[in-house]
């Protein structure tokens, strides 16, 4: 198949080519100082510095430099997907591009898998599984609630530039609605992102295919303990691998080159287990020494706290940040949407 018949990917023409209405545009000063908008013919960027018709930008190319009225440059470009998601509207925290890129690397996702998620949250893993998977897989979220479907919905289009044909969600629990959806063995790839996992861990097991992948992303070290407990008890999934990722930059201005102050450190730990063929043990590294068996009291005192929001330090946005999320989500396709109208019109 040549280039030129390849079916293209969804999203890629908004990703390539000359800026136009609707795009998302960074403008970048030379101190660094950052505001993202959306382009709209006849629309206009204020600042006490002066102002730039967004018309000088629209049909220039990505990356171009333009100055406003009072001769302040800026550069334009598009926004990456790190910058896109750690600024979208939130109803849940998101998961951070460093462990979304581990997500689909040690998680071996690939064009064409078929992936379940959940829960959704605002759809920062999610945009990152469907570039993953291309047009021909397809990744199904489920999300316990409304609100936050509809924000990630609207974050999903926005940076697609409408709805992706690979994704479809499910509002609902995941132990009740994914036998619903999939039989033994039809999904590839699982990735929970939920306060206990371990408590759908019977659906998820029948849905993945034997040699599939379940990763498990979770804040705690308890919930990390208890999740690889019940995957060892199961007996149906291999030795489970957990760890973390930290990020630190590094300052560079000419030889003064050293590590930033800040850094992202914790966000969450991510366990990695493959499912093993129906009726087999999986096989247990030996290692020199006795290994003694967990005493069940000390795992009633670790185990035994009911997990929930609070105990996990879990905080969500107050009800009218979640409604005005809900708003902003998608707002570059209305904008799309009428610029395309007032050019048809």
């Amino acid at each position: 198949m040549s280039l030129e018949s390849a079916p293209v990917p969804a999203g890629a023409d908004d990703r390539r080519g000359l800026l136009k209405a609707g795009d998302k545009v960074q403008l970048t000063d030379s101190k660094g100082r950052m505001n993202t908008i959306v382009l709209k013919p006849g629309g206009e960027f204020h600042t006490h510095r002066g102002i730039i018709a967004h018309d000088d930008i629209i049909g220039a190319p990505d990356g171009v430099t333009v100055q406003n009225s009072v001769g302040v440059e800026y550069q334009v470009l598009k926004p990456l997907y790190s910058d896109f998601v750690l600024s979208m509207p939130r109803g849940a925290a998101i998961i951070y591009p460093k462990d979304a890129a581990l997500i689909t690397g040690f998680g071996d996702i690939f064009p064409g898998a078929r992936v379940v998620e959940a829960g959704v949250g605002s759809g920062a893993l999610t945009i990152a599984l469907l570039r993953a998977v291309g047009d021909s897989g397809s990744v199904h979220s489920f999300e316990l609630r409304e609100e936050f479907a509809q924000i990630a919905e609207g974050n999903i289009s926005d940076f697609f530039a409408g709805p992706h044909p690979a994704w479809n969600i499910t509002v609902g629990d995941l132990a009740e609605e994914l036998p619903k959806a999939y039989g033994p063995g039809e999904v590839d790839r699982v990735v929970l992102d939920m306060l206990a996992p371990w408590d759908c861990l019977d659906a998820v097991t029948e849905a993945l295919v034997p040699g599939g992948v379940l990763v498990v992303y979770v804040a705690t070290v308890t919930q990390m303990s208890r999740t690889v407990q019940a995957l060892q008890e199961s007996g149906n999934y291999t030795k489970p691998h957990a760890l973390e990722s930290t990020v630190r930059d590094w300052h560079l201005d000419g030889l003064a080159v050293r590590p930033e102050h800040r850094m992202i450190g914790h966000t969450g730990f991510l366990v990695f287990a493959r499912r093993v063929a129906q009726g087999t043990t999986p096989l247990r590294r030996t290692k020199r020494g006795q290994q003694a068996e967990p005493d069940q009291k000390d795992l009633d005192v670790w185990f035994g706290p009911e997990v929930t929001d609070e105990s996990v330090g879990v905080k969500y946005p107050t009800p009218k940040k979640i409604r005005r999320s809900v708003r902003e989500a998608g707002s570059r396709l209305d904008i799309l949407n009428s610029s395309e109208g007032e050019l048809n019109g």
